[in-house]
């Protein structure tokens, strides 16, 4: 114990200040931090394949897209969802026919093996419905084959089952967008055939095993023969709906709701709708895509989102760990730019909350229709930490967020992170929904996250407080940890309820601050740190198990120093830091511990690696 003590006292300081400057020397000049947001090669797969269909793919982009596609292809031919993970069919089918159209030779020996895994995965025919989408815009899979999604959906009130408010903010955008596309059925043929990637089976539409699920798959049949034969009028109707839906809800940089999905496909309708690429929208659109993309070492890739509002949140609790002063000129630029950010008009949240006053932040540069809870909760923890000249002018924001927090608060105590008491899973058992969660119910971290800013505000007892901590204690899984929707996974659940409740006054030694202790310890790797895999949100053998990663170590430092540890667990996970630190102060850290869709989309925050080390430094130094 002396031997360790000794390691972490003589490192652990240093390790702090040099991770500390290394942070302060990445923030822009407006006063933000954002890190890059890796994802895997569906993103620039599909760029290729959209400027494809809307006739704008130029040769010189093309190739650095298709070098990046290649350097990360597997040793089996596949390409994977998250760094280390198995390769996944559909990423590798719309990686193949993305190099197809850079010009890649389909008896190349990397695209030969890319077919053999396809083909050894099921082929085409077992595919996702957002891949079979993709070939069937190029005619390459029959629409006949692609479940129905049918504007007429706009035109249904906010209380009926299946409207668009029903689904969660992301998908709400991708699916309006595809009910105009999936109306138009276009096809514009490959000038190449895929039949390499064919599998042996035979496709078979999706079915339900349920009583729900078998009614939406009779309802997916119904609509199919209706989108042959609609009723002109009413579809006439739901498409001019739908277009001025989508226009209306295009951001100031460009992008639809500032992710991917919402955004190639908003493209796409409105093409088919009669929008020149010269349009206004369409312009912006293209112009917004090309600040999503990244240039460097001869490739380019394409982020599917990015985080200033969050990155830049982080980034001041971290430094206040650190030391740095709340007055320190750094930290106040970085506050003035966040209050510049606080979104004051309503957005699609108000369909659950008319009367609640606006007063969130977003994840984005610009997503002023949807403000969510995580980034509120977080930007408020962040500027209750500064010390600002104008006092007042803090007060006000803060007051504004918190109360916004408050009234998005489920009507089960906990928080979602776009809408309160979007929680119908009906729309989960559409034919459609295959791939990502298309609701957006409560959570453990978004709701610790929320718990944890009333408490900093002196709230922590107060009923929405109280009502919330509840929740968690009764979404404890049976092993002591949470679950984690927006990060990787029991460590991150865990990593943020246990500061929330204690926050919110539970004490230490409670019974569920224990267990999620004893879990915690159990799960530390014999080298000191702590990792999870992504498979964790499919088998539970990965759940707390993984290579150890400087953000994973540092969310579980985070519970037990705030449930009051000074054990060798604590000791061990501050030396790992120690020791793995690279000389510039920051982490190595290729895995993918963000969320996007549990089982289906991860991400590399490239800023994690720093800002959780420094803050459980900070913390566990004190």
């Amino acid at each position: 114990m002396a031997t360790i003590d000794l390691v972490v006292e003589s490192g652990a300081g240093s390790a702090l200040g040099r991770a500390r400057d290394h942070l302060l020397s990445l923030q822009h000049p407006e006063g933000w931090w954002k890190g890059e947001l890796q994802t895997n090669v569906t993103m620039d797969a599909e760029d290729l394949m959209l400027r494809e269909f809307l006739g704008v793919r130029e040769a010189a982009a093309t190739e650095r897209s298709a070098a990046w596609i290649r350097s990360q292809q597997n040793a089996d031919g596949s390409w994977r969802k998250f760094h280390g993970g198995p390769g996944d069919l559909s990423t590798t089918i719309e990686a193949y026919v993305a190099l197809r159209l850079a010009g890649d030779d389909a008896g190349a020996e990397h695209m030969r093996a890319a077919a053999a895994f396809a083909r050894s995965k099921g082929g085409l025919e077992t595919a996702r419905v957002f891949t079979h989408i993709w070939l069937a815009l190029f005619g390459a899979w029959p629409w006949e084959r692609v479940p129905a999604v049918v504007p007429e959906l706009m035109l249904l009130p906010s209380w009926a089952p299946l409207n668009p408010y029903d689904f969660a903010c992301w998908a709400r955008q991708t699916i309006v967008a595809l009910s105009v596309v999936l109306a138009y059925r276009p096809r514009r043929p490959l000038p190449f055939a895929l039949g390499e990637l064919s599998g042996a089976g035979d496709w078979s539409r999706p079915a339900g095993t349920r009583p729900a699920g078998r009614a939406l798959t009779m309802l997916d049949r119904v609509l199919g023969i209706y989108q042959r034969r609609p009723v002109r009028a009413l579809r006439e109707l739901s498409l001019a709906r739908a277009e001025r839906w989508i226009v209306d809800r295009q951001e100031a940089d460009g992008s639809w709701g500032g992710i991917q999905p919402p955004w190639v496909y908003s493209l796409i309708a409105l093409h088919l709708r009669g929008y020149a690429l010269e349009h206004p929208v369409m312009r912006r659109g293209f112009d917004g895509l090309e600040a999503f993309t990244i240039e460097e070492g001869g490739v380019r890739r394409l982020e599917a989102c990015q985080s200033p509002v969050w990155d830049t949140a982080l980034a001041l609790v971290a430094l206040r760990d650190a030391g740095l002063p709340g007055d320190d000129p750094d930290f106040v630029r970085a506050a003035d730019w966040l209050l510049d950010q606080q979104i004051l008009a309503r957005g699609d949240w108000a369909i659950k909350r008319p009367r609640l006053d606006p007063g969130g932040w977003a994840f984005e540069f610009a997503n002023a229709n949807y403000p969510d809870v995580d980034d509120t909760a977080e930007v408020v923890l962040a500027l209750d930490r500064v010390e600002h000249p104008d006092a007042e002018l803090v007060r006000r924001a803060i007051e504004r967020g918190a109360r916004w927090v408050e009234g998005m608060q489920s009507s089960d105590g906990g928080w979602g992170a776009f809408d309160a008491d979007n929680c119908r899973a009906l729309v989960r058992a559409l034919p459609f929904c295959d791939f990502g969660e298309v609701i957006d119910p409560p959570s453990a971290d978004v709701t610790a996250h929320a718990v944890e800013m009333l408490a900093a505000l002196g709230r922590g007892h107060d009923p929405a407080a109280s009502r919330a901590a509840e929740w968690l204690l009764a979404a404890q899984a049976e092993d002591g940890s949470w679950f984690g929707r927006w990060g990787v996974n029991h460590v991150y659940g865990t990593g943020a309820v246990v500061p929330a409740l204690i926050a919110c006054g539970i004490p230490a030694d409670h019974e569920s601050i224990r267990r999620a202790v004893r879990w915690l310890e159990d799960r530390q790797n014999p080298d000191g740190g702590w990792g999870e895999d992504c498979r964790s949100y499919d088998d539970p053998a990965w759940i707390g198990r993984g290579v150890s990663t400087a953000s994973q170590t540092a969310w579980a430092l985070l519970a037990l120093d705030a449930a009051g540890e000074r054990s060798l667990a604590i000791r061990r996970g501050v030396r790992w830091l120690v020791e793995t630190q690279r000389p510039d102060g920051t982490w190595d850290e290729p895995q993918f511990t963000g969320t996007g869709f549990p089982s289906d989309f991860y991400i590399n925050y490239h800023l994690y690696r720093l800002v959780f080390p420094i803050m459980a430094l900070g913390r566990c130094g004190r």
